[in-house]
């Protein structure tokens, strides 16, 4: 797949620790489009330096307003494939040619998979969604998305899903999904995701919104 069809697409919170080499090791991939979702720090200028394409909001909105404006940007520059990858280092960026490899074999959505996951929430969250469709990692933050199913939604979010509504809507319409395994590294600096009650709070309810939608 040409790298101008893929829009890679990375919120960052106060991300100058990392930022400037996650863009630079994507670009050979795709297009990154950093979303900088409020920082305070460096993030927008040291990935503008990187060579992204650079979104920000002027004040903190949250990961999946991130997501959205960073989704619109991708289909703005005529992504055909859109994929999403954090931004504090844990996901490995050789694997995004894993997930370009699955789309163009025919894949519609490709979900990663990771060696490990932090909360309650989460296991309990991949649970419904493995018995259900087939989803081992629903809140993994690297996946991939063919551009028409995000344009059959018409959004990214729109209920705080930490990232999970366009996969579970895609799972009902009966899109084709493809999972990798991934190894999740260490991050650098404090998560963004917020203390363990109010995160796993954050999760439950997505989840409970997602059954119901």
């Amino acid at each position: 797949m040409d790298r101008s069809r893929v829009g890679i697409v990375i919120p960052a919170l106060n991300e100058s620790a990392t930022i400037l080499g996650i863009v630079e090791a994507v670009s050979k991939y795709g297009v990154p489009i950093v979303v900088d979702d409020g920082s305070t720090d460096a993030t927008a200028g040291l990935a503008l330096r990187g060579g992204a394409v650079v979104v920000s909001h002027k004040k903190n909105c949250g990961y999946d307003a991130a997501l959205n404006t960073g989704f619109r940007k991708a289909a703005e520059l005529g992504s055909e494939t859109i994929i999403t990858v954090d931004a504090d280092g844990q996901h490995d960026p050789l694997l995004i040619q894993k997930f370009i490899d699955a789309i163009d074999a025919g894949a519609d959505v490709v979900v990663g998979i990771r060696s490990r996951r932090q909360r309650f929430a989460e296991h309990l969250f991949a649970q419904y969604t493995n018995l259900r469709f087939g989803i081992k990692d629903p809140l993994c933050g690297m996946k991939a998305y063919r551009i028409r199913v995000y344009k059959a939604r018409g959004h990214f979010d729109s209920y705080g899903s930490v990232g999970t509504e366009l996969i579970i809507f895609a799972a009902k319409k009966g899109y084709r999904f493809a999972q990798i395994p991934l190894d999740v590294r260490a991050r650098k600096g404090q998560s963004r995701f917020g203390q363990v009650l109010s995160s796993n709070y954050k999760i439950i309810r997505a989840m409970m919104l997602s059954i119901w939608r």
